[in-house]
């Protein structure tokens, strides 16, 4: 593999693939707020592990990207505020302004991947 995970980049990856089953699994249990909350921590925090302090807090404050972090904020608050659909709709959307950039790198990543890469030169 031309990329070497290090430690801190493992802890990350887990915690985001916890963040995303919790995430999910709150939109299959009819939206529950306390497994969605639990699954944003579990990606803000990954998130900041993988790409730094530093370089987190820069992406969130840019000029640029005020629009996805208002947004994801609004999403944030909707779900602790007993409305989870509405907040997973403005969180989708604040995810997709926010780290609409990293995509090539991702499809770049998953590509040295063997059994996904394989997949997605396929699709």
């Amino acid at each position: 593999m031309a990329y070497e995970i290090s430690e801190q980049k493992k802890i990350g990856f887990g915690l985001l693939g916890f963040g995303f089953f919790f995430s999910i699994l709150g939109v299959i249990l009819f939206f529950d707020r306390g497994l969605l909350a639990l699954g944003n921590i579990f990606c803000l925090t990954a998130v900041a592990i993988l790409l730094g302090w530093q370089s987190t807090w820069t992406l969130f404050t840019s000029r640029k990207n005020y629009k996805g972090t208002v947004s994801f904020l609004f999403g944030l608050f909707f779900i602790f505020v007993r409305w989870p659909v509405v907040g997973i709709i403005f969180e989708v959307y604040g995810c997709v302004v926010l780290f609409g950039g990293f995509w090539p790198s991702v499809k770049m990543f998953l590509n040295q991947i063997p059994f996904v890469g394989w997949i997605i030169r396929y699709l």
